[in-house]
């Protein structure tokens, strides 16, 4: 893994090999005991907590997947000692918590954080997560070589680079992040699928020099008040951050590279305007573009906030470029 230091340099830092283990068996403990969640958004899981309210958990479901408190001794043993062990746990032990959850995408099991996800370097899993998978797997069988390199740009828990290193098995997969954090995160979460990736520490393609065959992303496109990394998408209503990445990675792939890019837009006046930027960037990169929206409205709640009183709604969109010719 490498750390940015702050002067703008990359430095490799090894990942506590120790702890990494012990996530690794906690996973495969959890899929052995044929452990499963399916993780809402925030607004439906403060919703479920809040009928449980003062109630401590009963299940490993309650304490990894609701992040709810218990008392030692009331869950599985054997899980409860993983937890201990790999120092995920933390309170006094009338009412421990985990600081981690834990979700299952398809027969994967993933570590992220515990909700809420509040602090500014929490790795956040959720909706979106399930629909990136899905839409990486459609667009893929487009895509797909045995010989490329695969670069999951802001990779969060890791599901882009896992899902892309399972479907072309001998790609060389990179994983690369802000936050230090997701890296440490995704690594365990590869390592409990059975397969190799790489991590750097930077933005968008930072830290790797050479033309990309195949990237994916998954940036944040709300406009998150705390301008937390995993959520905040910056201005445009949350959709600066995609149209910055598009600008970043499309002089950077090779001919007949394929960038492919799941996030949102906020539609005003039934404008779509992440649309109409991207749209110049491929002219002027010499790219295809397959866009449409996959959801027409998601996290509505956002709309009572005043930094949307404008929008019409929230939509998740899928774009797809692809190189056809150097750049203009």
């Amino acid at each position: 893994m490498k750390r940015n230091n702050g002067d703008g340099m990359e430095r490799k830092t090894s990942l506590n090999g120790s702890r990494q283990g012990a996530c690794v068996a906690l996973l495969a403990l959890l899929k052995e005991r044929g452990y499963r969640f399916v993780t809402p958004t925030p607004r439906t899981h403060e919703i479920v907590l809040a009928r449980h309210a003062g109630n401590l958990a009963r299940s490993v479901v309650d304490v990894l997947g609701w992040s709810r408190p218990f008392e030692l001794g009331t869950i599985d043993r054997e899980i409860e000692g993983s937890l201990e062990h790999a120092g995920l746990l933390e309170g006094p032990p009338e009412r421990r918590r985990a600081t981690v959850r834990v979700s299952s995408l398809r027969d994967r099991l993933f570590l992220h954080s515990a909700y809420p996800t509040t602090a500014c370097d929490a790795v956040f899993f959720g909706p979106d997560s399930y629909r990136f998978a899905d839409f990486i797997t459609v667009e893929f069988d487009r895509a797909s070589s045995e010989d490329v390199t695969i670069i999951d740009v802001g990779t969060g828990a890791g599901v882009g680079a896992i899902v892309a290193r399972e479907l072309c098995p001998n790609a060389r997969v990179i994983a690369i992040d802000i936050n230090p954090a997701a890296l440490e995160l995704a690594q365990i979460n590869a390592a409990a699928a059975g397969v190799r990736i790489e991590t750097i520490c930077g933005d968008i393609l930072q830290g790797y020099a050479g033309p990309a065959d195949i990237v994916l992303a998954n940036p944040p496109y709300i406009l998150d008040a705390g301008r937390r990394a995993y959520r905040h998408g910056g201005g445009m209503h949350g959709a600066e951050l995609s149209a910055r990445m598009v600008a970043a990675v499309l002089p950077r792939l090779a001919i007949d590279g394929t960038f492919i890019l799941y996030t949102g837009s906020t539609i005003i006046a039934g404008q779509d305007r992440l649309h109409d930027a991207v749209v110049r960037l491929a002219d002027t990169n010499g790219c295809t573009l397959f866009y449409r929206e996959l959801d027409p409205d998601v996290f509505g709640e956002e709309l009572e906030r005043a930094a949307y009183a404008d929008a019409d709604r929230i939509a998740v969109v899928g774009a797809v470029f692809r190189k056809r010719c150097a750049r203009r």
